[in-house]
């Protein structure tokens, strides 16, 4: 790690290093004999612009492969508004080469840069520039090496020779709306498939995505403070209307176009897509309501499709990373939940469910022929002696030979990514004591051990100007999980009683109680300001099992936010808690939990902070409002009960609302519509609209001082 700025502010350094992920390696990639690991990081701490580098696994040596700067002889980067979005769907906040594709071999990169193509010879160390229309999202390799398929912002999915020799128009949109080649919103947004096409093993075709967004309906994201400009339009699927239509193609290098058939009226999302040697190739389709889904097998010939698996579930089914996948030996890989209230989320292969209750699986990273890789934490058998970790494991298809892959000789750490191929795994792991994460190459030996006799891959992030001091614990009777922060120095005799800051999340597939300590520097801060801060995963959070994250169905404002109140009171016990100054501020879902918190219990909470809240639940997407609260059609009232608008006239506390009018994904008629309430119930609160920022807040001095203005109207409120 470097050093940080003598003159920096905790806000200001977490604000300009991204919350410590710049200089940080990712994107870890392992070349198909395993000979070198191929990944991303910038040059410093405090460089956002990344680069493309190789680790040779004999050597460990590390050298860069792709260059931004050079590349673009000094010039800035000038993104499209279609990247733009892809990175706002991604939370993507760093410049440069912030993504790329392999060839089969990993002998050569693909990687998209201000709107033009680049291919990297990792071998060589050396990058060229291809001829292409762009500007161009989302370059792949063909395995063989031969071409990089691509999407352009007006539509196309193109094809060009690696050799330099030819470009050319694969397939057109044949509608005003319509793409081929990229992901549609929701699939982006919710789903985490970012994906629009899919090289087939042999590099003689493709499948490929045509969406069209025409009977989506259409938003306008204006910029007030600049009223002279042009509203942006943005196709939005507001939950109980339209979604995009979405298909697949075949699409031969011969010029053959075969649809791939599958009842889309009763499965209209396509969740995953999974193509490799191993058998035809997957799709999950999934129905609207998510209670449904089905994993189909793709006759390539005809498109067709076979129905190999099918689910249901009385609440939702959940996507996975990783899955559906085929063993080597054709053998179909997936995740399954088991229903009831010791429900387990089992690995499955073939037809039996090779984990148990003792494991929460997370994710899938790669499947060989002996083995299969994966993350996971805690069962549901809640015999985790805290809570937090996540590991990469590896078992034998037949469900026996169980291991861990123990990072700084811990196995139980918090993973933050894996990749696995060739014998090389690749990890990040991080600890409650250390600041940023490990990121560590190990190898297998012949029979089977794995040891870190690789590198370790290093992190040119900054060094937290100040330490995190999570004590983790699990409270009250549903043993909710939880990470207390206390101030650095604080003495109990001296200091007594603190105010309290509750800094949750709280929704679905937010976890914030995680054994690493960098994601706790933004609490550990705001306790550093006078206060006891308290973070606590309720039901709804991932990694204690389905049963956990489905009990919130129907009743966001009922199930999240009595978890606080449980866990804030069942630490009051054994913690220096002042239950008479409780403020509560969270940004997201976590701004929703606020602003219902000091709505709903203005006895337990005395004042607020929601940044960029979830007001009204019929301006979210379908796919995600739709999963936990169904069709707005069909049950009115939970989506009235759920909504904030309702309780305005309850209002008893110090509100401040914060929202970035350039938001498309919360956009800010959430706060001006819960702003209108309260007015209309005479009740006063505050404000603070963002010019220009979207959900994310990326700007250096926005995010600093956001976390000031905060501070202060928390203080002021409780009369601090």
């Amino acid at each position: 790690m470097t050093s940080h700025t003598p003159a920096d502010t905790f806000p200001r350094q977490y604000a300009r290093t991204l919350r410590y992920t710049v200089g940080a390696p990712r994107s870890f990639a392992v070349a198909s004999d395993g000979s070198r690991v191929v990944f991303l990081r910038s040059r410093s701490g405090s460089d956002r612009a990344n680069l493309l580098w190789t680790l040779d696994t004999a050597t460990g040596e590390e050298r860069v492969a792709a260059d931004p700067v050079a590349l673009l002889g000094g010039g800035e980067e000038d993104l499209s508004p279609a990247e733009k979005a892809r990175r706002e769907r991604s939370r993507e906040g760093s410049a440069g080469i912030v993504g790329y594709a392999l060839d089969g071999t990993g002998k050569v990169a693909a990687f998209a840069l201000s709107g033009r193509l680049f291919l990297a010879d990792l071998a060589a160390g050396s990058s060229t520039e291809l001829p292409a229309e762009g500007p161009l999202l989302d370059p792949r390799p063909s395995p063989d090496g031969a071409f990089v398929a691509y999407a352009n912002t007006a539509g196309e999915l193109r094809l060009t020779r690696t050799d330099g020799t030819a470009d050319w128009a694969f397939a057109q949109p044949d509608g005003p709306n319509v793409t081929w080649g990229q992901a549609e919103f929701i699939a982006q947004e919710e789903m985490n498939r970012d994906r629009g096409f899919w090289w087939s093993p042999q590099s003689d075709r493709l499948l490929v995505e045509r969406a069209d967004d025409s009977p989506v309906g259409r938003w306008w994201i204006a910029d007030p403070a600049n009223p002279g400009s042009e509203p942006a339009e943005v196709a939005y699927p507001a939950a109980g209307t339209a979604n995009a239509e979405t298909g697949l193609w075949l699409l031969g290098l011969d010029g053959s176009r075969t649809e791939v058939v599958w009842d889309r009226e009763a499965f209209p999302y396509l969740g995953r897509v999974h193509w490799s040697t191993g058998g035809v190739p997957l799709l999950l389709v999934q129905a609207r309501d998510q209670r449904s889904q089905q994993i189909l097998g793709v006759d390539v010939e005809t498109g067709a499709t076979e129905v190999l698996h099918e689910e249901h579930d009385e609440v939702w089914l959940e996507l996975f990373t990783g899955v559906p996948a085929w063993t080597p030996d054709g053998k179909l890989v997936r995740i399954s939940d088991t229903a009831g209230p010791d429900g387990v989320r089992a690995l499955v292969v073939g037809d039996h469910a090779v984990t148990g209750a003792d494991l929460h699986l997370r994710s899938v990273l790669a499947v060989t022929a002996e083995e299969v890789f994966f993350t996971a934490s805690g069962g549901a058998t809640e015999t985790d002696p805290e809570p937090g970790w996540t590991a990469v494991g590896r078992i034998g298809h037949d469900g026996k030979q169980l291991s861990w892959e123990a990072a700084n000789g811990r196995p139980f750490t918090s993973v933050s990514t894996a990749v696995h191929a060739a014998g090389i795994t690749v990890r990040a792991t991080a600890e409650p004591d250390l600041p940023g994460t490990l990121v560590q190459v190990a190898r297998d030996l012949p029979e089977g051990v794995v040891v870190d006799d690789v590198a370790t891959i290093e992190s040119y992030a900054e060094t937290p100007v100040i330490t995190a001091r999570p004590v983790f614990r699990f409270a009250g009777e549903r043993r909710i999980p939880a990470a207390v922060f206390l101030p650095t120095g604080y003495d109990r005799e001296r200091d007594g009683l603190l105010p309290v800051l509750m800094d949750p999340y709280g929704g679905p597939h937010g976890q914030r109680v995680v054994q690493a300590h960098n994601p706790h520097l933004n609490s550990q801060w705001f306790a550093d300001q006078g206060f006891a801060v308290v973070v606590a995963d309720g039901r709804g959070t991932p990694g204690r099992g389905p049963a956990w994250e489905k009990s919130i169905a129907f009743d966001f404002a009922g199930a999240t936010l009595d978890d606080q109140v449980d866990a804030l009171q069942a630490l009051a016990g054994e913690f220096p808690l002042d239950l008479g100054r409780v403020a509560i501020r969270g940004w997201s879902y976590g701004g929703y939990l606020a602003a219902l918190a000091v709505l709903r219990r203005p006895d337990v909470f005395h004042v607020g902070v929601a940044g960029a809240p979830v007001t009204d639940w019929e301006l979210y997407d379908t796919h995600y409002t739709e999963r936990y609260l169904g069709h707005p059609a069909e049950r009115p009232e939970v989506y009235a009960a759920n909504s904030l608008g309702g309780y305005a006239a309850g209002l008893e506390r110090p509100l401040m609302i914060i929202h970035g009018l350039a938001d498309d994904n919360v956009v800010a008629a959430h706060t001006l519509r819960l702003s209108s309430a309260l007015l209309a119930a005479g009740r006063p609160h505050t404000v603070l609209p963002l010019s220009g920022v979207t959900h994310m807040t990326p700007q250096e001095e926005v995010a600093e001082n956001l976390l000031l203005l905060q501070v202060d109207f928390v203080k002021k409120s409780l009369g601090i």
